[in-house]
């Protein structure tokens, strides 16, 4: 059985090769109690303070647009940490390694009308005279009182000190003890961000990859250059163009069918081009199905993924309807998922729905709200060489009849405008072309991907070719 809060707290105090400060705003000093009820917190704590006033905060820590952020956070570790060193450094610093805690926060207000959420993160230095290392969280809080966040706060806190200071070398490990003593559905956490010597080896695209996989957090999005990104932040009030896919690896189907969607998405009512965000999104339940895929792969998707420019995002979402709960519970602007047709043909699949009360019915319904359109690829019979596409979809008589219906009220669009001669490729076939050095394969995808994959040597490329 793991350590409870209160001993790791102690832990920590009496540990004396780290004394720093905790500042936090907004719920309390919750973190720091912890540490003071342990005992032994003066052997740790330097100093413990909370900026609740607007000025006061502006004055210590600069002027910012919105007090609970990532930016008012960052700039609360840098000051605090700056201080540490400034006062401390001459008396303490040959043998300890100072760091700064913070927080800010948003916990349930009076009415219960605003977005209950925090900013916590740790810079430390890892060991006397180091560089400082970073830790970065966003925590949602989801308890329905004031003090429950108050207390998940606290403990989320004592999890991630103990996490940087006795975790640190095992990703995994110091992720899934975040949550440690809180019962699930109490928090959420969708982004973690590591930086500094601590963390050398770290790539904060897998830590994205754990929180979904250790089920903290439905989704997780980072930009194409590998910056973590906080989902609310990035998807509210934005249009959203949404592919799934395994992309292993990304094709030119995979580009023509994105960039096809767009065209039809930006033409629809509500829809402007430039406000457009497209992403591609891969399932974790899409890569369980397939027993040789582990990190190392995940990160070479990653790589071609990056060629496009595009968002990324790793759900844990194996419905679409799941899928849109979470996006359209992130913006209120227009949402279009580009599926290919046969994706949007086992949408009609019974078996899909059977944990929803009133089964396929149900999961349609939750698919389609708000602004969430549907957009078709369509598909080249191989043995006919006819192109198939959604308006010429045949489904057994019922569930014609609701496509007639989605297709009359707009919720469902094929696209048309395609490159024709991509849709003979497909992803497995041209895995298959680089893991036995068929030099084909390179045709198949764009010559951005090709050069990643050479690069990197990706998808067994290197053992493919000595």
């Amino acid at each position: 059985m793991g350590l409870s809060t209160l001993e790791k707290a102690l832990e920590i105090n009496l540990d004396s090769r780290y004394y720093g400060t905790f500042a936090e705003i907004g719920a309390g000093q919750e973190v720091v109690r912890w540490f003071f009820q342990a005992g032994g917190a003066a052997g740790m704590v330097s100093k413990s303070i909370s900026a609740y006033d607007m000025k006061v905060s502006d004055a210590i820590y600069g002027d910012c647009q919105r007090y609970v952020s990532r930016d008012r956070l960052e700039a609360m570790l840098a000051t605090e940490q700056r201080l540490n060193r400034e006062r401390l450094r001459e008396a303490r610093g040959a043998e300890t390694g100072f760091f700064a805690f913070a927080d800010t926060v948003s916990a349930r207000n009076f009415r219960g009308t605003n977005r209950c959420h925090a900013w916590m993160g740790l810079n430390f230095q890892h060991e006397p005279g180091a560089a400082d290392s970073r830790i970065v969280i966003h925590v949602r809080l989801l308890d329905d009182t004031n003090a429950e966040q108050q207390h998940a706060l606290g403990v989320v806190g004592v999890n991630l000190v103990y996490a940087a200071f006795r975790l640190r070398d095992d990703p995994h490990a110091m992720l899934r003890s975040l949550a440690d003593e809180l019962s699930h559905g109490r928090i959420e956490i969708d982004l973690v961000d590591v930086t500094g010597p601590a963390f050398v080896d770290v790539d904060n695209r897998v830590l994205s990859l754990h929180l979904v996989e250790l089920g903290l957090t439905g989704a997780a999005l980072f930009a194409a250059d590998g910056t973590v990104l906080q989902s609310a932040d990035v998807l509210r009030k934005r249009a959203l163009l949404i592919q799934r896919g395994r992309f292993r690896p990304l094709t030119h189907v995979n580009v023509d069918l994105l960039e096809s969607a767009r065209a039809t998405f930006e033409q629809l009512p509500g829809v402007g081009a430039e406000a457009v965000l497209p992403i591609m999104e891969m399932s974790m339940h899409d890569l369980a199905l397939e027993d040789d895929v582990g990190v190392a792969d995940f990160i070479s998707r990653a790589e071609v993924i990056a060629t496009t420019g595009c968002t990324v995002m790793i759900s844990d979402f194996r419905e679409y309807h799941r899928l849109a709960r979470f996006l359209t519970s992130q913006t209120d602007q227009p949402i279009g998922l580009a599926l290919g047709l046969e994706s949007f043909r086992r949408l009609f699949d019974e078996r899909y729905y059977e944990d929803l009360d009133g089964g396929l019915l149900e999961g349609f319904g939750r698919l389609f709200k708000k602004q969430l359109r549907l957009l078709v690829y369509p598909l080249l019979d191989e043995a006919s060489k006819e192109l198939r596409t959604l308006t010429g979809l045949e489904l057994e008589n019922a569930h014609q009849h609701l496509l007639e219906y989605l297709l009359a009220r707009s919720a469902v669009h094929p696209i048309n405008d395609v490159a024709v001669e991509h849709l003979t490729i497909h992803s497995p076939n041209v895995l298959d072309m680089i893991k036995t050095g068929d030099e084909q394969w390179k045709s198949c995808v764009p010559s951005a991907v090709a050069e990643r994959i050479v690069e990197r040597n990706l998808f067994g490329y290197r053992a493919a070719n000595g």
